[in-house]
């Protein structure tokens, strides 16, 4: 799809990929058995200034939008999809910011980020509200001119390593979802606490912390966009944003998967002949192509129309989000089984796509809850064409109805 990307897309693009390959591939199997973070690839994402993208000029950033983070996640994940989502993790973050922030906290947080001096983090899930993000039970009390922040985090990528956390909390319970506020707090924030690391079975090389908040008092300006309320509103803004990048995650492990799936059978004979020539084989070869080809035009798109400054962008962002991370596990799965029982061997790189390409299928919303969003949408949009037809309907005599 390239000629469909502009000059500095491309360039973006190849960036990213030179990236990929000199940095990121030598080094991904020992960042996935060790969980070390990969810092040497950070420095070399600040050398080839592809750091915040996303953010906009005026704070430092380039100022490009969703799809070229998509460009660059895709060709970080096709070498490592830890790696890969460590890099977008920081749009995750950000995008709060970006969405919501007074001018003094974009000036304030976003520059460092953009420079890659800083990493950030995104706050919301809880042990008993995941999907169902509007229960979280975190606290932000206000007290005189603070507000004292309880509870906990839970799944925050980046947790080890960020110094920067975007934090939702109810700072009204009375009101529901109407009453949780976002705050933006710093690492070394007394009372706050990063807690246990995830031991999870793939993206190992970026760290998936607790957050712990007891009696972590902050002040009024630490409250995103500098009043209470509307936080709710912010995080389903910032994960609509977000989830290209998930999904473009997912583009990029289904393209690393495949092509070394046709590497593979590509060498490898079996009955005088390589696996690759067996009909069977070519016919899910040729599937695994078309099916990342598919997920790549609906990624594109759905990052092109939040790039235009679309306002509904739900529906296209969650089709993208659910087709493209699926599409990441079966082409993994598929994978796998192209290489036999070496397929099973950590002595391969292919069984570590598959462990990466799981859990795209499960956070910044699960794909479950993605089909839920793409329902809802698609019956609002069955009910007004409802009533436009019954208009025009009106309009015709009754012997042509």
């Amino acid at each position: 799809m390239s000629d469909q990307l502009s000059k500095e897309s491309l360039e973006y693009q190849a960036r990213a990929r030179e990236v990929a390959e000199k940095y990121i591939r030598p080094v991904a199997a020992e960042h996935d058995r060790t969980g070390e973070y990969a810092w040497d690839v950070v420095e070399a994402l600040k050398k080839y200034e592809l750091t915040g993208l996303w953010i906009p000029k005026e704070y430092g950033g380039h100022g490009r939008g969703v799809l070229d983070l998509c460009l660059v996640v895709e060709q970080l994940s096709r070498a490592c999809g830890g790696i890969g989502v460590a890099y977008a993790v920081n749009a995750l973050g950000s995008f709060p910011i970006i969405l919501g922030g007074t001018e003094e906290q974009k000036h304030k947080y976003l520059p460092p980020i953009a420079k890659g001096e800083k990493l950030v983090a995104f706050g919301l899930s809880e042990k008993a509200s995941g999907s169902d993000a509007g229960s979280l039970i975190t606290t932000g009390i206000k007290e005189g001119d603070e507000y004292v922040l309880n509870g906990e985090k839970k799944w925050n990528t980046n947790g080890q390593v960020a110094s920067y956390f975007t934090v939702y909390a109810l700072t009204d319970p009375s009101k529901g979802i109407r009453g949780i506020s976002a705050f933006i707090l710093d690492r070394d924030t007394p009372g706050f606490t990063v807690g246990k690391r995830e031991d999870t079975m793939g993206i190992r090389a970026v760290p998936v912390n607790e957050l712990h908040f007891d009696n972590c008092r902050v002040p009024e300006s630490a409250l995103l966009g500098g009043k209470a309320g509307g936080g709710f509103k912010n995080a389903m803004m910032t994960l609509d944003r977000a989830r290209p990048g998930v999904a473009a995650q997912g583009v990029g492990l289904a393209q690393g998967a495949f092509e070394w799936a046709m590497r593979y059978t590509s060498e490898r004979r079996q009955f005088g002949q390589t696996v690759a020539s067996f009909q069977a084989n070519q016919f899910t070869l040729s599937d695994m192509a078309t099916q990342i080809e598919a997920a790549r035009a609906l990624v594109y798109s759905s990052a092109r129309l939040i790039d235009s400054g679309a306002k509904n962008i739900s529906k296209l962002a969650a089709m993208g989000k659910v087709f493209a991370t699926d599409t990441a596990m079966k082409v993994a799965t598929d994978a796998v089984q192209m290489f036999g029982g070496y397929g099973f061997c950590r002595d391969y790189p292919i069984e570590k796509y598959m462990r990466d390409a799981k859990i795209t299928q499960i956070y910044e919303g699960t794909n479950q809850v993605q089909r839920m969003v793409i329902g809802r949408a698609l019956t609002n949009e069955y009910k007004n064409l409802d009533k436009e037809l019954e208009v025009k309907i009106e309009h015709f005599p009754e012997d042509q109805v």
